[in-house]
C-alpha cells in the first residue's frame, strides 16, 4: 500500500487529487445555487425552510454533506502544499515573464482559495452553524407539510440588510470566479482530457460556468439589500 502513499504525496497525485475534488465541487455549487435560488421565491421563505430542513436533517443527504466538508478541506490543503511546493522549485526568478500564458488567476490561485476558505467561514458561521447547533432561529410550520421547521429565511434577510456581509460575499464570489477560470478548464488538463477539438469547448465551458455560478450567487444578498 505503501505505493498509493507515495503516489498521492507526489506532484503528480496532489495535483489528481486536486483535479478531482475541484470537480466535485464544481458539481456541487450547481446543486447548492439552485437550492438557494429558492430564497428569490415570493413565498414568505417556505420553500427555501422545507429544502434547508431536509438538506441538514436527511441523513443521506448528511453523509454527502460531511464527505463535502472533507473534499473542500482536501482541496484546499492540497492547493496550500501545490503552491508552495511550486514556489520552492522556482529557484531563481526570471526578470523577463510570459504574461500572456499567466494569468492574474493562475499565477495567484493560493490567494484566491483563501479568500474562498473565508468567506466559507463566515457563510457557515452565519447560516449553517446558526442551523444545526443553536437554537437561536425560530420555528415555523407549513400547510400540508408536517414537520415544524427552523426559519432560516429569515436569518438571510437579516444578514443581507448588512452592508459589510453583502460586502464579503460580493468579494468572495469574485475570488471563486476568477477560481474557477483557471481551475475549471485546469482541471481537465490535469487528468488527461486533452484535446485540439475538445479543449476549446472546455475551455469555453468553464468561462461561461465560472461567471454565471458566482454571479447566480450574487444576485441573492444584492436582492435582499436593494430591493428586499
Amino acid at each position: 500500500m505503501s505505493w498509493i502513499t507515495n503516489f498521492l504525496t507526489s506532484s503528480l497525485g496532489k495535483k489528481l487529487v486536486m483535479s478531482l475534488t475541484g470537480l466535485f465541487l464544481i458539481i456541487f455549487l450547481v446543486v447548492h445555487l439552485a437550492g438557494n435560488l429558492q430564497l428569490l421565491f415570493d413565498d414568505g421563505g417556505e420553500a427555501f425552510n422545507i429544502y434547508a430542513h431536509m438538506m441538514s436533517t436527511d441523513p443521506l443527504i448528511s453523509v454527502v454533506a460531511y464527505g463535502l466538508y472533507f473534499f473542500i478541506l482536501l482541496h484546499i490543503v492540497q492547493g496550500i502544499l501545490i503552491a508552495f511546493q511550486n514556489r520552492g522549485a522556482r529557484k531563481v526568478k526570471y526578470a523577463m515573464s510570459n504574461r500572456k500564458s499567466n494569468t492574474f488567476a493562475s499565477r495567484n490561485m493560493m490567494l484566491l482559495g483563501l479568500l474562498i476558505f473565508f468567506f466559507l467561514a463566515v457563510h457557515m458561521g452565519d447560516f449553517w452553524y446558526k442551523m444545526k447547533f443553536t437554537n437561536e432561529l425560530d420555528m415555523v410550520t407549513y400547510a400540508g407539510y408536517d414537520a415544524a421547521v427552523r426559519d432560516l429565511y429569515t436569518r438571510v434577510n437579516a444578514a443581507f440588510q448588512e452592508w459589510w456581509i453583502v460586502l464579503i460575499y460580493i468579494i468572495g464570489l469574485i475570488a471563486l470566479a476568477l477560481h474557477l477560470w483557471h481551475g475549471f478548464q485546469s482541471a481537465f488538463q490535469t487528468l488527461g482530457l486533452n484535446h485540439k477539438k475538445y479543449t476549446p469547448i472546455i475551455q469555453g465551458l468553464g468561462k461561461i460556468y465560472s461567471i454565471v455560478i458566482p454571479i447566480g450567487f450574487a444576485i441573492i444578498p444584492l436582492y435582499y439589500f436593494f430591493v428586499k
